[in-house]
């Protein structure tokens, strides 16, 4: 018997499911903005929050195919990192 979902629920659930991403991408902008004033001129915030939360998002997706469900640890960690790593590449242009 397959499983069935609303829309909403869907939505729902995908949201869930990017808003760590989005929350790190976020702050992640937020704090290298605060902290990097002497650093030339990275991309827009909007623009860093964007790609942050696409990188966090990717990552979230690998950890789910790769563990078999989402909420693990260490698909949070990789996430940081790889948010991390695309604010490191944004700021180094």
């Amino acid at each position: 018997m397959p499983l069935r979902m609303a829309p909403l629920d869907l939505i729902n659930h995908l949201l869930g499911f990017v808003a760590p991403a989005f929350a790190v991408a976020a702050v992640l902008a937020l704090v290298a903005h605060w902290f990097m004033k002497k650093r030339p001129s990275a991309p827009g915030f909007i623009a860093q929050v964007a790609i942050n939360f696409i990188a966090g998002a990717l990552a979230l997706v690998a950890g789910l195919l790769f563990f078999g469900n989402d909420g693990k640890m260490a698909s949070y960690a990789a996430m940081v990192v790889v948010c991390a790593t695309s604010q490191m590449a944004a700021l180094r242009r």
